[in-house]
């Protein structure tokens, strides 16, 4: 549903047929590019939901787009992927906005950005790190805070294997040690309110907070606040905005 929002906020602002196609779940994306086809479309620019660069966020897609196109063959249309957006005026406004919305709950609180972890040997190989940093620096600073922290959640694989942290429950039991009493999680790394936020941030970490005695408040994602739609109209119209390609280490 939050994608079809997306979608339909896209029609009203673009004069292009809009398409949407999923990796893992209806509609597939290979039925997609087939529609598209079938349709007469030979060329598509393709906005992947992922703002950040790493292999699961950037080159897996890439990937299934190239083998969707591939298994199509020479009836397929020809499709870029748009360039990655993390540092876009666009998509901080839009973070900033929904993080100044929570801080009035909370006005506080300490804020602390939140991303799906990866494991520390496929980490070690980009810059998605680097990247959530950055962000939450500059949303930090345009609320005007320095009391911020960036972890990880939604983690996987076995136990043995290192991930990103730390973890955003373990890292809220931190907080309380140290007396903090407020907190705003901003889920800077995913573009939607789809279940690993509303699952373990709405659910698992608030109880985990509320269990702290800790007041939780939570910003929402970037869903479809006019700057973000703003920000993808652009990269869509204006060649320049997209002249920037996604960084190697992302799709090696």
């Amino acid at each position: 549903d939050r994608c079809r929002d997306l979608v339909a906020a896209l029609q009203e602002a673009l004069d292009l047929p809009i398409y949407w196609g999923n990796r893992n779940w209806k509609p597939w994306l290979d039925d997609t590019v087939r529609q598209m086809s079938e349709d007469g479309v030979r060329h598509a620019l393709a906005f992947v939901t992922s703002a950040f660069g790493s292999p699961p966020g950037c080159r897996r897609y890439r990937d299934s787009i190239a083998k969707s196109v591939e298994t199509l063959g020479p009836a397929a249309p020809r499709i870029d992927k748009l360039p990655l957006y993390w540092d876009h005026p666009g998509f901080l406004e839009a973070v900033v906005d929904r993080t100044r919305t929570a801080l009035r709950e909370v006005p506080e609180g300490r804020l602390v950005f939140t991303a799906h972890s990866i494991p520390e040997s496929m980490a070690s190989l980009c810059s998605y790190d680097a990247q959530l940093r950055e962000a939450s620096q500059r949303v930090a600073d345009a609320v005007g805070t320095n009391r911020w922290d960036l972890v990880y959640q939604s983690r996987s694989g076995p136990p043995s294997a290192p991930w990103l942290g730390p973890d955003v429950g373990d890292h809220l039991e931190s907080l309380a040690e140290r007396g903090e009493k407020d907190v705003v999680v901003v889920p800077i790394g995913f573009a939607q309110d789809h279940m690993e936020v509303v699952w373990d941030l709405d659910t698992e970490a608030r109880e985990r907070a509320e269990g702290l005695g800790m007041r939780f408040t939570r910003a929402g994602t970037v869903g479809c606040h006019p700057a973000f739609v703003a920000m993808i109209c652009e990269l869509v119209e204006h060649p320049a905005a997209r002249s920037r390609s996604c960084p190697p280490s992302c799709c090696q």
